[in-house]
């Protein structure tokens, strides 16, 4: 029997049409599948606050370690020289950095609060140990501040960044700012605090230690109460590794920031003893890491914002540069207001750097649902952790008290930030012509 070419046209559109509405269908579940994000909520807010504790905590803590560094040269470790005590605040740096790596893993695998319970605990019960080690005892010292604090805190933040992404994505910078800035809080009362007590009779350094102790106790618990995991643990598709092994740029940008960050802290260890053996008035001696540390408050939060808009490379690069020049200008400061301008100028300019490396490193992604993002952080974080490890040290060396030769460590620190900034600025080069041109990166 003959077909009509009539019908065959009907049944091609028919069959299109059915072929369209499967398609849609298929799109629709695509759409259903992929996550969604509240951008904000009242559970994602708390998660921010939560995050923010433990910034307050972590980061808080190794950005006051000046204040433990000027202490233990005068008086409880004075035996030992600036580089040897710097090795107890390095490694605390190298940790926090260095197990993102696992800790980011863990995360992904659904083991957030298992990862922030044992890291407050470990966290908390070397902090209370540290408050009972003995004069002139470095291992107690290195044991507890060093290894277990640093411990607890690799632990827990990484995971307290990351969480943030099952709740913003639009405005995971907003958050991410929040976060980040409650490192900067603490870090401008601890030093205060340290100071008031360390020298008060009856009190001392044990008491010190055992106040921030119980601050940080109070801050993780609410914390670990506030902060909650909304999407189930990720199933990621396998990387392919040789787009990053072989990914030049991407390699080029975690040495210009290893680099930065191994001369970035030097000023946060030494900048208490800079002052006092510059003749600074000592009522101001208190307030010198606060202040800087005010200026990372600042530093931490707008470039964030600036960098959404322009990119993270064309925020951290000129950050760089600045960074690196004041640390050469830190030679010049012997009055209390240039100190206080220096530490309001380094605080910002340094925690732009700070804060805009991780979405630098973020923009090489070539993954179209960017599971390598992960990775690739991870990776820049271990090798930052190297470079924290032995930066503060050999600055210590160089500094060799008792003559303090100044010029030495502040060179050091100003060499390697600004080659650091050449290389990323040379890595951004790279990136524009991978992105076509783009502008801003």
């Amino acid at each position: 029997m003959a077909v009509s070419p009539t019908a065959t046209h009907l049944g091609d559109e028919e069959l299109d049409k059915r072929i369209s509405d499967d398609d849609l269908d298929a799109e629709k579940q695509k759409a259903q599948a992929l996550p969604q994000f509240p951008e904000g909520s009242l559970r994602g807010w708390a998660t921010v606050c939560g995050g923010a504790f433990v910034g307050m905590c972590t980061f808080g803590n190794v950005q006051s370690f000046g204040v433990y560094q000027d202490y233990y040269t005068r008086t409880s470790l004075s035996e030992h020289s600036n580089s040897q005590i710097s090795w107890i605040g390095s490694l605390q740096l190298c940790l926090l950095f260095s197990l993102g790596l696992l800790s980011g893993k863990l995360f992904d695998q659904g083991y957030f609060h298992h990862l922030m319970l044992g890291g407050s605990l470990l966290f908390l019960f070397s902090s209370f140990m540290l408050s009972l080690t003995q004069p002139h005892q470095f291992y107690q010292t290195l044991l507890s501040q060093g290894f277990g604090m640093g411990l607890g805190m690799g632990c827990m933040f990484i995971p307290s960044i990351s969480v943030l992404s099952h709740y913003f994505r639009a405005r995971r910078a907003v958050a991410m700012g929040f976060v980040v800035s409650g490192g900067a809080l603490g870090a401008i009362i601890y030093p205060i605090l340290l100071n008031k007590v360390f020298d008060r009779t009856g009190l001392g350094f044990p008491w010190a230690v055992r106040f921030i102790a119980f601050i940080d106790l109070f801050l993780l618990t609410l914390a670990n109460l506030l902060m909650r995991p909304r999407l189930p643990p990720r199933i990621r598709a396998p990387i392919d590794m040789d787009k990053i092994l072989y990914d030049f740029p991407y390699w080029l940008t975690v040495v210009g920031i290893t680099l930065g960050f191994w001369g970035l802290f030097i000023p946060f260890f030494y900048l208490q003893v800079f002052a006092e053996l510059h003749g600074v008035d000592p009522s101001f001696l208190t307030w010198t890491l606060p202040v800087l540390n005010a200026g990372s408050l600042f530093g931490r939060f707008i470039p964030n914002l600036l960098a959404d808009k322009y990119g993270p490379f064309t925020v951290i690069i000129p950050s760089g540069f600045i960074t690196g020049s004041l640390v050469w200008a830190l030679l010049g400061v012997h009055t209390v207001a240039g100190m206080a301008v220096f530490g309001v100028l380094y605080g910002f300019f340094s925690g732009a750097f700070l804060t805009v490396a991780t979405p630098a490193v973020a923009s090489f992604t070539r993954s179209p649902t960017l599971d390598d993002i992960g990775l690739r952080i991870g990776i820049s974080c271990f090798f930052i952790g190297l470079g924290l490890l032995t930066g503060n040290p050999i600055a210590g060396a160089l500094l060799k008290s008792p003559e303090y030769i100044w010029w030495r460590p502040l060179l050091f620190a100003c060499v390697v930030i600004i080659s650091g900034t050449i290389c990323l600025a040379v890595a951004r080069h790279y990136l524009v012509q991978r992105k076509g041109g783009r502008k801003f990166v």
